[in-house]
């Protein structure tokens, strides 16, 4: 998915949505995926977002390091602007499964009594496949 073209699926996105938590989060993080990488005014113009929103947005997923930042020489006067990027979708994945596993893993110990002595923790396995050309 990386380096194609993604296309409009409704199912990637509600994908999307359902480990971002966000419908705006989606929106700029599948942008970007498109993109390859935009700057704020292009991010705000191409979703359609208010722009507070998207700042925030922005500032938040960058905090939480779902996207990554880099600064652009502007000889101008003014701030330099960011170029946003995405994490590549397989390390979204990676995390999202290390979170389930987590949760899932406090949920199983709430019944490790005695009579569950052979509980083993939940894991969630991704696999990478690389088509084949």
């Amino acid at each position: 998915m990386w380096g194609k073209r993604i296309s409009r699926d409704k199912s990637v996105e509600k994908a999307v949505r359902d480990i971002l938590k966000s419908k705006a989060k989606t929106c700029i993080y599948i942008y970007l995926l498109r993109k390859k990488g935009a700057k704020t005014s292009q991010i705000i113009k191409g979703t359609k977002l208010h722009p507070s929103t998207v700042r925030e947005t922005l500032s938040s997923m960058y905090d939480s390091k779902i996207i990554f930042r880099k600064k652009i020489k502007n000889d101008n006067i003014g701030k330099n602007p960011y170029i946003y990027f995405p994490i590549q979708p397989i390390e979204l994945l990676k995390r999202y499964a290390s979170e389930m596993e987590d949760r899932l893993n406090k949920l199983a110990s709430l019944t490790s009594s005695n009579k569950f002595k052979n509980f083993r923790p939940v894991k969630i396995k991704i696999r990478e496949e690389v088509d084949k050309i």
